[in-house]
């Protein structure tokens, strides 16, 4: 049988080395932990609504009683996009979502996606250039995964024009956000057309746009990765003194 022997000062320097090599490896390893969740979020400017369905996203008009429009292309005879490739890459809703006088209640559902603390929603909405009759829109959070049914969305996370007044609903542009928070887990976020006495008779509700909806998934806090770190390296260092 064949001995090999080596001496105690090169079988330190020996495991030092590959401690070294680990450090970088778990290191690297957090590294693709946090790209691979940071990578999990989402934009949309409605350039084709027709391909909302097949991207993740979900729509339900539950409005009472149900009109004769849902969500639709955005119209660039009423107001042209905020951003996109041609004037009418939005998404409307108008009073037409009900009928008479109802109360609108139309779901747009964004793609499912890691929710809690650090997550960021983004998007634009407007109504027309001269309301005469109030818009509401509110955004809502369900965190039950990919869920579409409405009775999931517990959490309303912004209410936009909530007193039903002419000035109440921005008549150009403009830029919302909405910061989310507590533990990450799997859920949906929410768009809610909702205008109670609403429709072609109603004193509410006419027309608003939605454009450029971004979401940036939140990301594992620092000593996350830390935690991970310090784990292998402590792994080492039992091994290094047995």
């Amino acid at each position: 049988m064949l001995y090999i022997s080596v001496e105690a000062p090169a079988l330190y320097w020996c495991i030092t080395y590959l401690e070294e090599l680990m450090k970088k490896a778990i290191f690297a390893m957090g590294g693709v932990l946090v790209a691979s969740v940071a990578s999990a979020n989402f934009t949309e400017g409605f350039d084709d609504i027709t391909t909302l369905t097949g991207s993740g996203w979900s729509q339900q008009n539950l409005s009472s009683p149900v009109g004769t429009t849902n969500w639709f292309q955005g119209n660039a005879a009423v107001f042209v996009a905020q951003a996109g490739t041609n004037t009418n890459s939005y998404i409307g809703g108008n009073y037409n979502n009900t009928s008479g006088t109802g109360t609108i209640s139309n779901w747009l559902m964004a793609p499912s996606d890691t929710l809690g603390s650090g997550g960021v929603l983004t998007f634009y909405t407007r109504t027309v250039d001269t309301p005469a009759f109030p818009d509401r829109l509110q955004v809502w959070q369900s965190t039950n995964g990919a869920s579409t049914n409405v009775a999931d969305f517990t959490t309303m996370l912004l209410d936009i024009n909530p007193n039903y007044t002419t000035t109440g609903y921005p008549n150009v542009w403009t830029l919302y956000t909405v910061n989310l928070s507590g533990a990450n887990v799997s859920g949906r976020l929410a768009f809610r057309y909702f205008v109670e006495n609403a429709g072609p008779a109603g004193s509410n509700s006419d027309y608003i746009g939605i454009d450029t909806v971004n979401y940036a998934a939140p990301v594992p806090e620092p000593a996350t990765m830390a935690t991970l770190a310090l784990g292998g390296l402590a792994l080492l260092r039992r091994r290094k003194k047995a």
